[in-house]
């Protein structure tokens, strides 16, 4: 099991996060525009809930709610699991495994300062594998 602490993984990590009152339309534009496929959601830095790709999916388009009206507190999950950042990152995926989600947010002090996923597992392998994708992108453009 990984047994970097989770701190090293957030320590670059840009947080993004969304008030309760955001809409579900808003909060896509947010994950979109991030590249990020979850976001805390928070009340004066403190964290109340998380909204996901899945929730989007099936609380909102699936049942046919109005993702321009609704706010992503009625269809995120509330009180999610969390994780402190001095903990190992195989604490955070034996919570995702156990609870069948894939981030986790990581809180200190009782505030939000970062998000585990799933994806994190893979660490610089998957952002070598990432570059390697784009400059073969980019010479593909280059080359037409």
């Amino acid at each position: 099991m990984p047994q970097r602490p989770v701190r090293r993984i957030i320590e670059n990590q840009r947080i993004v996060a969304v008030p309760p009152t955001t809409t579900v339309a808003e909060a896509a534009r947010v994950m979109k525009n991030s590249k990020f496929s979850a976001l805390p959601v928070v009340d004066k830095q403190r964290l109340i809930g998380i909204f996901t790709e899945r929730d989007a999916l099936f609380r909102v388009l699936a049942v046919g709610r109005d993702p321009i009206t609704t706010p992503v507190a009625s269809v995120m999950t509330h009180n999610p699991q969390t994780t402190q950042p001095d903990r190992p990152f195989g604490h955070a995926l034996h919570l995702m495994y156990e609870g069948g989600f894939r981030h986790v947010p990581v809180t200190e002090h009782g505030r939000l300062v970062g998000m585990v996923s799933a994806r994190d597992v893979l660490g610089p392998e998957l952002e070598e594998f990432a570059s390697e994708m784009q400059t073969r992108e980019h010479i593909g453009e280059i080359l037409g």
